[in-house]
């Protein structure tokens, strides 16, 4: 598993975004990788080690046609 560490002023969304590129379903995932880490509050201290699990795969969504 991966690690990140947190810079001034994140918070587990910004990290997520930042690390994966998204925070769709990985929020919840890097969440639960790191118990206790929402009672550091919403900004994270700087130099939190999180650990970030590998992402989960998004299904894929049909395309919509909205002209044929």
């Amino acid at each position: 598993m991966d690690s990140y560490t947190t810079k001034a002023g994140e918070t587990v969304d910004l990290a997520c975004h930042r690390f994966y590129g998204r925070t769709a379903q990985v929020s919840e995932a890097v969440l639960a990788a790191n118990r206790g880490v929402a009672a550091l509050g919403p900004i994270l201290p700087v130099g939190t080690v999180l650990l970030m699990p590998p992402a989960p795969v998004s299904k894929a969504r049909p395309l919509v046609k909205l002209y044929e």
